[in-house]
Formats: structure tokens, sequence, C-alpha cells
């Protein structure tokens, strides 16, 4: 943004350049590549239409998570031991959170 300038004033100036900025109420943003996900929580989405062209913009807290082709039996069975719960449960649950403290703890619960 411009220092100095408040929304009202911003909008207005976009507007006369034909542009148009529409904020998007997201919870959450996930972007997948080939060996990741980042995932941006609390984000402030917005949709920029300029010159026959639509750019989104994401403010936000962003975490990475590291996708791998499955979970390890080493670590199924550690949170089957922790949380005392079936191989199935364990399994599931570790595909969704992709961290064992965290599976772990949501099993407890």
């Amino acid at each position: 943004m411009m220092p100095n300038m408040n929304p009202k004033q911003m909008k207005q100036m976009m507007k006369q350049l034909g542009m148009n900025m529409e904020e998007i109420p997201a919870t959450e943003v996930i972007i997948k590549t080939s060996d990741r996900e980042i995932i941006i929580t609390e984000p402030k989405v917005s949709k920029i239409k300029a010159m026959g062209q639509e750019t989104f913009q994401i403010v936000g807290i962003v975490s990475e998570r590291e996708l791998d082709e499955g979970v390890s039996e080493d670590d199924v069975k550690l949170v089957m031991e922790q949380a005392n719960v079936s191989e199935e449960e364990a399994r599931r649950t570790l595909e969704e959170t992709g961290d064992i403290a965290e599976a772990i703890l949501k099993l407890k619960k």
C-alpha cells in the first residue's frame, strides 16, 4: 500500500485505473507442490482484477509440511502404542496431521 493513503482513497484510485479489488473471506489457504504443502492460516486474501487478469494476494501465518508417499510403519506403531488405538486409526490420523506428536495428542483427546 502507499503511505498516507487510506483504503477508501486507494480503492477510488484503483477504480480509476480500471482495477477492481475484492476481499475473499478465506479461513485457510493451501499451496501444494510436488514435495510439500504450504499452509497459510488466518489469511487475508485479496483478488485483484486488472487488464483482464486476476491476481490473488495472500497474507497470513505460514507453515510447511513435507509430503511423503505414506507414513512409516515405525511411526504408525509408535502412535498405536502411545495413543492405544488400532493401526487403521493411527495411520489415518498420521496421514491427516503429518506429525507424530500431533497425531498422538489428537487421538488421546
